[in-house]
């Protein structure tokens, strides 16, 4: 069986030995703790494990230390502000002059330690470590670990991302749907020993995980991104927590961060193994992050069938689409494109049939999605992946799916109705739709079938993102529309365009400085071909 994500080694690890148990009275440790704790010490951890109730009491020691340290303030002294991997020296330093620091790194390294030993298979299962009783209940100690996630201000990087994985391990493993993957397990030592957990006690501490994993998604640095991604990747094993991760919101914000990223890493060299990540100071983004990201997106595609409210997340305002789009484009790496790929495909060709969702509602299903991938240019980039030469077999077969669905989908579609739904979906790319030769054929259309002119409403919604390029392309079709469509330069004013505009005369990116200058100068010149 899969470890799990891995824990990155704390920074004072080198400190672990030299820990004094008996002078850290505020501990509150008894002798027999201590003993164990020695004891676990100078065995293999897969001898501390053997016996059940061994292994029951060695955790349930590790997470009194958390809870103690934490009480007494680890968290916000010196070891905290300790993020590179210490020398021995400073390590013992960090020691000396915060030692609950250290005591929570250990703690929490050696829980990891523990829980990732037994998902590799020792008999004893993470279920009868943590989950006691005959009904299963999971341990109460568990709130030491969410305590260090709540920790006031920044806190401790490698505690809070330790705890956090930690904890997620801990509580896929009492999932239904990880109990039937036990029960399937070939290993009938694991099954003798295995004991039914209650997952209706996982369900509380599971909301307040997903809800401070998602919290972390909301934020825009990317340090913050780097703590929730292990622990958003181990909740990824099981579809409760699928579900559970969907409720909260997190595929809106996973795809956002996934989309905003994107969007830099197009603008950088794709053979660097670290790009800045957009809007945040003194942070960046792991291409190893990037596809654990665009993994997690994928994971969330193999519900899209079983439930209406997850095909409907993955619509909301096609970020998700673009998203993918973004890192098949940029292409950082083979392997993140291989999960984007998939994760489209799962998108074209997902169905509503089997859970249509409540009568009335409008359905989502791979139409809507594969409308979403044509008005983000995404044929374009399908037609330049097939020019490459990939040895995947995978990667060859989706841009093949792809491009079969996109075309048979394109084919049904008219210019304008591409152009429509490329603005409709806020994911504007300059291309044949946004030209002089375009809005002579179709300015007309922008009035809309009610003719309140709901496209152009967009277009100046548009004018306020925090894409440069999106605005200056809403600059140039609201310029064109006011050039060709009668009283169009009335109507435009009307709505408020040139309020939005004018500031961009001065905004500090000269193409969407001079797209504004060119929008406005159309508003006010009666002939414009002239002024040109």
């Amino acid at each position: 069986m899969s470890k799990g994500p891995l824990l990155q080694p704390s920074p004072v690890a080198s400190a672990f030995a030299h820990i004094q148990w008996d002078g850290l009275g505020s501990l509150r440790l008894t002798a027999q703790e201590v003993a164990l704790l020695r004891m676990a010490e100078t065995n293999p951890i897969e001898y501390t494990l053997a016996d059940s109730r061994d292994a029951s009491m060695y955790a349930r020691v590790l997470l009194k230390l958390l809870s103690e340290a934490s009480g007494a303030g680890a968290g916000h002294g010196q070891v905290s502000t300790i993020v590179e991997t210490a020398t021995e020296e400073r390590a013992l330093g960090a020691l000396d002059d915060d030692p609950l620091g250290v005591v929570s790194h250990y703690a929490i390294t050696k829980l990891h330690n523990i829980i990732t030993t037994l998902m590799a298979g020792t008999g004893v299962t993470v279920g009868t470590v943590f989950y006691v009783g005959k009904d299963g209940i999971l341990v109460d100690q568990w709130k030491s670990l969410l305590r260090i996630l709540n920790k006031v201000g920044r806190g401790d990087v490698f505690a809070q991302s330790g705890a956090a994985l930690s904890l997620s391990l801990i509580l896929v493993a009492a999932c239904p749907s990880m109990q039937t993957a036990v029960n399937t397990d070939k290993d009938a030592k694991a099954k003798a020993k295995a004991r039914s957990t209650s997952y209706a006690s996982a369900v509380e501490p599971l909301e307040a995980l997903t809800a401070w994993i998602v919290s972390q998604l909301k934020s825009t640095n990317g340090s913050n991104i780097g703590l929730a991604i292990p622990s958003m990747t181990a909740l990824m094993a099981a579809t409760e927590t699928r579900h559970l991760f969907s409720a909260s919101g997190g595929i809106k914000y996973l795809a956002r961060q996934l989309h905003s990223t994107g969007k830099t890493v197009t603008k950088q060299n794709p053979s660097y193994d670290t790009y800045e990540a957009p809007d945040s100071q003194n942070s960046s983004t792991t291409i190893q992050q990037l596809y654990e990201l665009n993994f997690c997106l994928w994971c969330m595609t193999y519900e899209l069938n079983a439930s209406p409210n997850i095909r409907t997340d993955f619509a909301k305002d096609g970020s998700a689409v673009a998203a993918l789009t973004g890192m098949v484009t940029a292409s950082p790496r083979e392997k993140v494109v291989r999960v984007a790929l998939s994760a489209l495909v799962n998108l074209a060709t997902c169905t509503a049939e089997d859970n249509p969702g409540p009568s009335g509602q409008s359905q989502v299903d791979g139409d809507t999605f594969l409308t979403d991938m044509l008005a983000c240019r995404l044929m374009k980039c399908i037609q330049h992946l097939e020019e490459r030469q990939f040895t995947d077999p995978d990667i060859v077969n989706d841009i093949k799916t792809l491009h079969k669905l996109l075309a048979d989908n394109y084919k049904e579609m008219s210019r304008w109705e591409v152009y429509k739904n490329e603005v409709e979906s806020g994911h504007l790319q300059w291309g044949s739709t946004h030209t002089e030769m375009f809005f002579k054929e179709n300015a007309r259309m922008m009035e809309g079938k009610d003719a309140d002119f709901k496209l152009v409403k967009v277009l100046i919604a548009l004018l306020s993102s925090k894409d440069d390029e999106i605005a200056a392309i809403a600059c140039y079709d609201i310029g064109e529309f006011v050039r060709f469509y009668p009283n169009g330069r009335a109507i435009a004013k009307r709505l408020g365009a040139k309020e939005l505009v004018m500031p961009l005369i001065e905004h500090e990116n000269v193409e969407l400085q001079r797209h504004a200058l060119q929008c406005v100068s159309k508003m006010m010149v009666q002939n414009w071909e002239y002024v040109k």
